[in-house]
């Protein structure tokens, strides 16, 4: 996770681990991330190599280009293969845009 951790702080954009504690919430623009699964690749009946998906979850109060550069330059310079969905979520009046890739673990 250190590679991860690395490429947020890079972005100059507040970020917690699956959510900022209650009341600790900055505000917009924010990021949140997660581990949520492997995709490990085996070999004879073993894992040969751990790889984690990571999701990056960049919470704005509109369409911000600027914070989604910022995340992508991070992504980039790091030579990191992501992809990219967006969705707006009316009950907290933030737009969502969720990076996913996968990284070596370990």
């Amino acid at each position: 996770m250190d590679e991860v951790i690395k490429i947020l702080t890079a972005t100059g954009i507040p970020f917690a681990y699956d959510h900022f504690a209650e009341g600790d919430s900055p505000d917009p623009p924010f990021i949140c991330y997660l581990a949520p699964a492997s995709d490990n690749f085996s070999a004879d009946g073993r894992v040969y190599f751990r790889a984690v998906e990571i999701h990056i979850e960049l919470y704005t109060d509109a369409k911000d280009p600027e914070s989604e550069s910022k995340v992508e330059a991070a992504l980039d310079s790091r030579g990191v293969f992501w992809e990219r969905d967006e969705t707006w979520i009316e009950s907290e009046r933030l737009y969502e845009a969720v990076y996913t890739f996968e990284i070596k673990e370990g």
